[in-house]
């Protein structure tokens, strides 16, 4: 099991964090789960910018040891764009809250 002891959080801190899970529970990105499904793999990370907005984050660097590398390779602008004047259809989809989906 991997576990991570949480970071020091003031109220405020801490309050903005269950703002931020109790939206990603309502939209059904992450679950509740029971006491005996307990696995601690991440330590929340409030990341806040100078406009006051914050974005909840995860540590995730425990789980580093146990990942396995993919090296594919970025492609290159030119090639891209080169399949892109191929393509028959194109779609442009919104990322906003990607990164809680790998």
């Amino acid at each position: 099991m991997l576990r991570r002891p949480p970071y020091p959080a003031s109220q405020e801190t801490r309050q903005e964090i269950e703002k931020h899970i109790n939206e990603l529970l309502e939209v059904d990105v992450i679950r509740k789960i029971g006491h005996n499904e307990i696995v601690e793999i991440t330590t929340p990370v409030l990341i806040t910018w100078n406009d006051g907005k914050s974005r909840l984050c995860g540590d995730l660097r425990a789980l580093n040891n146990y990942t396995k590398a993919d090296r594919y390779p970025i492609p290159r602008i030119p090639h891209a764009l080169d399949k892109l004047a191929k393509a028959k259809y194109i779609t442009n989809m919104d990322c906003k809250k990607g990164f809680h989906r790998i």
